[in-house]
């Protein structure tokens, strides 16, 4: 069975549809008050096609082969009790310096101040060192206080038995207990169950 024919964990137990798109870190989203769990990282980490598995649809987040394609903060409803935030992604650097100027404004705007932020899921490329805008990022999660779960992407792109040394290098790079981490793969659905769970858990 390949991945696109194996079944998400999340399909069949939560319902989930696209709700907004915020381009104001303080805007309200239509509808009832929830929790809000963010999906955070740089441009090409693969927000979009994790949320997507993660949900168990294959494009309710629509993904693009162009980095900086996310310029809004996209909002989804999970189950009845909780929204995903697709986060624009950091660190394009083909974007125009306005551009970038506003992506800043837009992320660290949302991550610092927004009430209804319950937990972050922050993706970090299990196959590179952690950017300086990756550290940045990190520091603004420290200083909120925010739950937040590291989230290794792209793991199938990585031998399996250099995993565990490019877990510790990420982790120590950002300062990061190896537990506070989760090596995944959107193509082969490693780690999605154990992701779900998390995510629940953070509501409680």
């Amino acid at each position: 069975m390949t991945a696109e024919e194996a079944p998400s964990p999340a399909r069949g137990l939560l319902l989930s549809a696209y709700v907004t798109s915020l381009v104001r870190p303080d805007a309200p989203v239509p509808g009832p008050v929830r929790p809000e769990i963010a999906l955070v990282g740089r441009s090409n980490v693969g927000k979009s096609t994790l949320l997507n598995r993660l949900v168990g649809r294959r494009a309710l987040a629509r993904t693009s082969r162009t980095p900086g394609k996310t310029r809004a903060l996209n909002v989804f409803t999970w189950g009845e009790h909780l929204y995903l935030v697709d986060v624009p992604g950091y660190g394009w650097a083909q974007a125009s310096r306005g551009d970038r100027a506003g992506y800043r404004k837009l992320v660290e705007g949302y991550l610092s101040g927004r009430p209804q932020l319950a937990a972050v899921l922050w993706l970090l490329d299990l196959r590179r060192d952690p950017s300086p805008d990756d550290a940045e990022i990190g520091e603004v999660l420290a200083a909120r206080g925010i739950p937040a779960l590291a989230v290794l992407t792209k793991a199938d792109q990585v031998p399996r038995a250099l995993r565990p040394s490019r877990l510790r290098a990420v982790a120590l790079a950002l300062g990061l207990e190896e537990d506070a981490c989760l090596v995944t793969s959107a193509r082969t659905l490693e780690g999605m169950e154990e992701l779900r769970d998390s995510v629940l858990a953070f509501l409680a």
